[in-house]
């Protein structure tokens, strides 16, 4: 099983949930939170300007456990979707996870999802 994990703006939070869903990653946790990146917090434009915006920009973390057999899928379809070039569109993270446990019924492993 695979935690993922995808840093995204939030204008792309609905598609990233249609694409969830569409893939089989039926469970999801959302944090609202703030960052930057290796712009600093500065939004840039493809001129030699720059756009002054604030040091913390809004940002959503998705996170989804899934078996090991959805995570490309998912990757790929993600990329190719939210991907519009700019500096921003986010990163995704992917940590192995060893376990889970449904805490309702004490079921472990993948059926647990």
């Amino acid at each position: 099983m695979k935690e993922i994990e995808f840093i995204i703006k939030p204008e792309k939070m609905e598609n990233l949930k249609r694409i969830l869903s569409n893939c089989g990653a039926h469970g999801v946790t959302v944090t609202y939170l703030s960052g930057y990146g290796h712009q600093g917090g500065v939004r840039q434009v493809y001129t030699r300007s720059e756009v002054a915006g604030g040091t913390l920009l809004p940002k959503l973390s998705f996170r989804t456990v899934v078996p090991d057999g959805k995570v490309d899928k998912i990757i790929n379809k993600v990329v190719e979707e939210l991907n519009t070039g700019s500096f921003g569109d986010g990163k995704i993270f992917i940590r192995n996870i060893e376990d889970v446990v449904q805490i309702r019924t004490g079921t472990r492993g993948i059926e647990a999802l």
